[in-house]
């Protein structure tokens, strides 16, 4: 009778059932968590005048995506003993501050390279700068990643993670190319199909980028801390 509760909660079937259970209830907090701006986005055209308050409604989506890799990266794989919406509510409170430190600055530096591009032939400058500026902004996205990853899962200082996020960019290049397909796979889904797609499928990217990671986790807890 034992053995039959043991392999209740720890079989394949049972540990599936978790795994579900949890990515549903961590993307239903994480859509609550991000509604005011996802739902100020509905309202913003495609003017690139309104690129500034895109970049504000975006704001919530640092620390709710935060709350869900350190819910994800918390989760039971025990089916009797889940609690995603307790441990996405202490990711939220513990990691929303820091969080947007970083990705304040981040959003700041991605519009101005956007609204740049937009009205690139007002500039008046080579043709070139453009591309050298999207490829800054690439490159600030994927720092952004890895700066997401270590401020949802570690607890440093702004400019330590910011400089941390910076070595491992470069470092773990599977790591960063993980990164960058899920990104285009998230620009693809948005350019395809629906602009909501991506934040309907939030909880399976997160994952995956938290999988894609384990590289970064792994040396950060064995190098950078106590």
């Amino acid at each position: 009778m034992s053995g039959t509760a043991t392999d209740f909660g720890t079989g394949v079937l049972s540990r599936a059932a978790a795994l579900v259970h949890t990515l549903l209830t961590v993307e239903a907090l994480f859509l609550a968590a991000a509604a005011p701006g996802l739902a100020g986005l509905l309202f913003l055209g495609p003017d690139p005048a309104n690129l500034p308050l895109a970049a504000l409604c975006l704001l919530p989506l640092g620390p709710a995506a935060s709350a869900a890799l350190y819910a994800l990266h918390h989760r039971s794989r025990d089916l009797t003993d889940l609690h995603p919406a307790r441990v996405y509510g202490r990711g939220w409170r513990l990691n929303a501050v820091p969080v947007l430190k970083l990705w304040t600055p981040l959003l700041t530096w991605l519009t101005v390279i956007a609204f740049t591009l937009t009205h690139f032939s007002a500039t008046g400058l080579p043709r070139w700068w453009a591309a050298l500026l999207a490829l800054i902004g690439v490159a600030a996205l994927l720092w952004g990643a890895h700066a997401l990853l270590l401020t949802s899962l570690f607890t440093f200082r702004a400019r330590d993670t910011a400089r941390l996020a910076a070595y491992f960019t470069v470092r773990h290049g599977k790591v960063t190319l993980a990164a960058a397909s899920l990104l285009v796979l998230a620009a693809g889904l948005t350019a395809l199909l629906t602009e909501a797609l991506p934040a309907l499928l939030a909880a399976p990217l997160l994952l995956s980028l938290l999988h894609a990671g384990r590289p970064v986790t792994a040396e950060t807890e064995e190098d950078f801390t106590v």
